[in-house]
């Protein structure tokens, strides 16, 4: 017997439609900011160190500041994502990160900077977890790899506008002018998530997309109870250490310190040296939706994941000993270091298959903990290592260093991600399928 959609089934699959995407469309401009913070000051460094006179030990403390809360605050992201749910998360995290930035940009010391960032790095930190648990939430878990791609696709769209859109606004706008804007906008969007996003379709009288077996009890549980059952699950953590090491270095070279290598270095005005983090981040954003959509189209994780880590630990060694150059060499060395660490992705689609998908929020948090436990150290560590070898040139108040100098830094990155490739053969293949035991029902 044929089954017929009727009227009034089809319009309630338009609007279910209409408002997951309406949804999803709030929380990627949300995100956006957020990579636009996590990579603004590596096009503004020199602006920083001139304004407050840092050093680079200082300058990689000032931009580490929003990875370290933020690091902080991942496993916190979680629980309030998978209890208070995503709109309360989306909320307050805009409000917070715009009176950051907006304080980043009236800065009048080095210290209230740090204030500044801290407010950001606070506010942004419960976004990506939020709209993680979104996507399990709105969209059906077998299309949850590419979610998580197509995230971070656009949200990569704010570092490719924190690298040459930013440089040339630079030539027209004060960067604090600049900060102060987006801090307006980050609070433009805490109003519009208010009105708008919702924790779950039933909240609006619509059918999920996925159904569980019978309830285990994690709804019920208290939170901590919960967590506990996360964190001693050994393994999420696998997927911990690849993030420490293979995005830990990886955001500290794009978010940081790739524009002053290639300044010093290599001699490029900051537009030149703009275009090829350009080309990095773009490669960043179209990896990851490639690594997430191979990932389950294939119905497995773990070859793809170790291909993405394989292939950026061999991008370390190119960039310090081949014999390459700026221009087309060097935008196809480093689009490859930015398409093959994207590659990561596949890291939170094997932390949620891992757990309970009830505390899905939780799963994906541990594992995001890496990233910006690693960056927090690395962008200080790599600014220390090169003021160790520093001669003490110095142009217009901003410290000058040698190719020696970032090589010595460089050698710590290429240990971190030959420290994630190792960590990459211990993450457990899910074949995209939930393995806790409690996965979706046909």
């Amino acid at each position: 017997m044929t089954q017929t959609t009727t009227p009034a089934a089809a319009g309630k699959d338009i609007r279910f439609e209409t408002t997951r995407w309406t949804i999803f469309a709030i929380l990627i401009q949300t995100y956006i900011l957020v990579y636009f913070h996590r990579m603004a000051p590596a096009v503004v460094s020199e602006f920083l160190m001139a304004d407050f006179n840092t050093s680079g030990t200082r300058l990689g403390a000032l931009a580490a500041i929003y990875f370290a809360v933020y690091a902080v605050m991942q496993i916190p992201s979680g629980v309030i994502a998978d209890t208070l749910g995503t709109r309360t998360s989306i909320v307050s995290g805009n409000a917070v990160a715009g009176i950051g930035a907006i304080l980043f940009g009236l800065a009048p010391s080095f210290e209230a900077a740090c204030a500044g960032r801290f407010l950001v790095g606070l506010g942004v930190s419960v976004v990506f977890i939020s709209i993680m648990k979104n996507n399990s939430v709105w969209f059906h878990e077998k299309v949850f790899g590419m979610m998580s791609g197509l995230t971070l696709l656009f949200g990569n769209l704010g570092a490719v506008l924190a690298a040459g859109p930013l440089s040339k606004l630079l030539t027209v706008f004060a960067w604090r002018s600049v900060f102060m804007g987006i801090g307006g906008l980050s609070l433009c969007l805490a109003l519009a998530g208010f009105f708008i996003v919702r924790n779950r379709p039933e909240d609006l009288g619509f059918q999920p997309p996925n159904r569980y077996k019978a309830d285990t009890g994690a709804s019920s549980r208290h939170w901590l109870t919960s967590l506990k059952s996360v964190i001693t699950t050994l393994r999420v953590w696998p997927g911990f250490w690849v993030q420490f090491g293979m995005i830990g270095s990886a955001y500290a070279f794009m978010g940081l310190w790739a524009m002053p290598f290639l300044r010093d270095v290599y001699g490029l005005s900051r537009a030149v040296a703009a275009d090829h983090m350009t080309v990095m981040l773009l490669s960043f954003a179209i990896g990851a939706l490639f690594w997430g959509w191979q990932s389950d189209r294939a119905g497995k994780r773990k070859p793809f994941l170790l291909a993405g880590a394989a292939g950026y630990t061999l991008c370390w060694p190119a960039l310090m000993f081949l014999p390459w150059s700026p221009g087309p060499a060097g935008f196809l060395l480093f689009g490859l270091m930015g398409f093959t660490a994207a590659a990561f992705v596949i890291t939170f689609a094997a932390a949620k298959e891992i757990v309970d998908p009830r505390l899905s929020g939780m799963g994906v948090s541990v594992v995001n903990t890496g990233c910006f436990v690693g960056t927090a150290i690395t962008q200080p560590l790599f600014g220390y290592i090169a003021d160790l070898t520093w001669d003490g040139t110095m142009a217009d108040g901003v410290r000058i260093y040698a190719a020696g100098d970032y090589h010595n830094g460089f050698l710590a990155m290429f240990a971190l991600s030959a420290f994630s490739l190792a960590a990459a053969f211990r993450v457990r293949e899910t074949y995209c399928r939930n393995s806790s035991g409690i996965g979706g029902e046909a």
